[in-house]
């Protein structure tokens, strides 16, 4: 009798610990259900989010297109003052839209916004450098090296360098000669650093290019005119970050400038100077202007409803009436900051 007493409290034992290990194996397999089923969402929605940055990226080409896209009247026939006003402005705040159960937030800059490394000229390459801690020599180390960079020979500017610095270098290579081509290049200069390129990177540009105007003009203006231009900022489309470098420049001019966009863009040198005052708008001459230029930065945040998940693509178009589709996609990005957007 007590043997199978014992018996019965062995398989007892058994059976609890059977149940045991059973429920930890159920609790062990639900979890890895839950987490496979989480990952399939997250999956889903990183896909689906994606997809609608991607519209985003889309719907912004069809309104430049539609604004900028457009053949100016160069015969002498007056432009339409009633033409529509674009729906989605440059530099500026444009609202979210819905689409496809989630919504987009588009940003659109254009280069002409940005300093053009191919031709800054010394004054404003040492404008660029104002902001970094660098004495006097280091500023003319640079701004020298940057036009050695891109001109053709072999002759450098007093503090400049060309393939005889580049050469002795302990990984040697050749200087360009020529203009850059990106951004990144500017890392090869001689004075440049690391530091300072990611300080200067959201403010500059290799992408300018002749508007359709520009190109089809029948009244000319020469090359340097053209060149001189693209020196300058186009005040609509610099952010706070780009104004701050430029003389005469305040926060409060800046706030003010801001403050003016959220309606409209300047649209001539009278709007300008009614919002710096005469005299800034004067030393400011030199450096700004309304012209817009074919290069456009579209940055598109994909958003799912009652979710996290976020997705975000940059990409660089160049919008021109000749081409077959109207717009070429210069560069495109997938998973970029929409934080580092440069906002006034």
């Amino acid at each position: 009798m007590k043997l199978l007493e014992n018996q019965k409290g062995i398989a007892l034992f058994l059976v609890l610990w059977v149940l045991i290990l059973l429920s930890v194996i159920v609790g062990e397999f639900s979890h890895a259900m839950r987490t496979e089923v989480n990952i399939a969402r997250n999956f889903r929605d990183e896909a689906q989010a994606y997809y609608i940055a991607q519209a985003g990226i889309y719907q912004a080409i069809f309104e430049l297109i539609k604004t900028e896209a457009k053949p100016p009247q160069l015969q002498g026939v007056e432009f339409d003052k009633k033409e529509e006003k674009p729906r989605w402005r440059i530099n500026a705040d444009i609202a979210a839209e819905n689409f496809a159960g989630g919504s987009f937030k588009v940003r659109i800059n254009n280069e002409s916004g940005k300093f053009d490394l191919n031709t800054a000229d010394e004054d404003v390459l040492k404008i660029m450098l104002a902001p970094f801690k660098l004495d006097s020599h280091q500023k003319d180390v640079i701004a020298d090296s940057v036009q050695d960079w891109r001109e053709e020979g072999n002759f450098h500017r007093v503090n400049g360098a060309k393939n005889d610095y580049y050469q002795s270098l302990p990984e040697p290579y050749s200087c360009k000669n020529a203009e850059f081509d990106s951004t990144e290049e500017l890392l090869l200069v001689r004075g440049m650093t690391q530091e300072i390129y990611d300080g200067l990177k959201e403010m500059i540009t290799v992408y300018r290019g002749d508007t359709y105007a520009d190109k089809h003009s029948v009244f000319g203006g020469g090359e340097y005119a053209k060149t001189a231009e693209k020196k300058k900022i186009n005040i609509n489309a610099a952010s706070a970050e780009v104004l701050r470098l430029l003389p005469k420049m305040t926060e409060e001019i800046i706030q003010n400038i801001t403050e003016y966009r959220k309606d409209k863009d300047f649209e001539s040198d009278a709007e300008i100077a009614a919002v710096l005052g005469p005299g800034v708008q004067t030393a400011l001459m030199p450096y700004i202007t309304l012209k817009k230029y074919p290069f456009f930065t579209i940055t598109s945040l994909g958003m799912i409803q009652d979710s996290d998940i976020r997705q975000v693509i940059r990409v660089l178009v160049e919008i021109d009436p000749a081409m077959d589709k109207k717009y070429r996609i210069v560069q495109w990005s997938d998973r970029y900051d929409f934080s580092k957007q440069s906002r006034n």
